[in-house]
């Protein structure tokens, strides 16, 4: 029996950058020799994108797992149902890989919303959807960027929702979580930051009172449990005191509190993991890229990154 990682890569949108990118992450000659990959999507497809952009077939040391749901000739740029009809599938199919013990974890490339709901399959995004796969009621969204590792309160909210949405009570029960996956993931029991919400974390009631009011109970509440979590700490200098080590991660408010120091720091190299799925699952921090589509131009340093995480992540889970 093998002991290398088995990870699953599911293409995307077909219409979108995904299987260029993945074709692109796996010409790196060191995932087929550090892990098991299987591709998950449409063969006929893979082997049309490599040959258009010049890249290099998938060799015998990387399996497909063909599921052959894509036509001879797809239409770069658009959302259709027969693309995001595809993508979900390639989707589904992953989970029953990991549900009959055939790999570790799925990395994704990525989907269209939009698509995919023209395709019969109603989920904001790929985090719903694997929840909703996997029967997983409690998850969270979260940014690993090299030191810098970043967990969310709230995603796509407007900010006065956003704002609204914090309680102690589901703060508390965030850093509970958030302490229990981060430690799963990385093998180790994390130092957790919070983030406060308002300029200088309100500086003692000065500037707000949220911190005050809402945040520092919950710390204080899962500190008494000894999770070692601390803070509220301004926005403005605790996501770079994490990336210098002093944190293993930060529980953001908000969706940009988050990404706007991850994107800044990691564009290229940032990953979406999804906490509290009973598969590891990683993911490229960019969308589908309608606009390059098609053109051979695609970045695919954030794929390989997720791949490289689902591969680091496994072997801790091995442990």
């Amino acid at each position: 029996m093998t002991t290398k990682p088995r990870i699953a890569i599911t293409i995307g949108d077909a219409a979108g950058i995904g299987p260029e990118v993945t074709l692109k992450a796996l010409e790196d000659p060191k995932f087929p020799t550090s892990a098991e990959i299987i591709v998950v999507g449409d063969a006929a497809h893979l082997s049309s994108v490599a040959s258009r952009f010049g890249l290099r077939p998938l060799s015998g040391s990387v399996s497909v797992e063909d599921l052959g749901n894509l036509p001879p000739d797809v239409n770069f740029g658009v959302d259709s149902a027969i693309t995001g009809k595809a993508a979900a599938e390639n989707i589904v199919r992953a989970v029953e890989l990991w549900r009959s013990g055939e790999i570790d974890a799925i990395v994704t490339a990525p989907i269209s919303k939009n698509a995919i709901r023209l395709g019969g399959y109603d989920f904001p995004g790929h985090t719903e959807f694997l929840a909703h796969l996997t029967d997983t009621n409690e998850f969270a969204m979260s940014f690993f960027a090299g030191s810098l590792r970043v967990i969310l309160m709230s995603t796509h909210l407007p900010l006065t929702e956003a704002i609204k949405f914090i309680t102690t009570e589901r703060l508390a029960a965030l850093i509970r979580f958030g302490n229990r996956e981060i430690q799963r993931l990385i093998g180790l029991k994390p130092r957790l930051a919070v983030a406060g919400i308002n300029p200088h974390a309100s500086e003692g009631g000065r500037f707000g009172t949220e911190e005050q009011h809402l945040i520092t109970p919950a710390i204080e509440a899962c500190r008494s449990e000894r999770i070692d979590v601390s803070g509220p700490f301004p926005a403005d200098t605790v996501f770079f005191n994490a990336m210098r080590g002093k944190f293993d991660a930060v529980i953001a408010m908000y969706h940009d509190q988050a990404t706007i120091p991850v994107k800044t720091i990691a564009f290229d190299r940032a990953v979406n993991v999804t906490l509290g799925l009973p598969v590891i699952r990683t993911s490229v921090d960019h969308g589908t890229a309608y606009d390059i589509a098609g053109k051979g131009i695609a970045n695919a340093e954030n794929m390989a990154a997720a791949i490289d995480l689902a591969i680091e992540f496994s072997c801790v889970a091995k442990l």
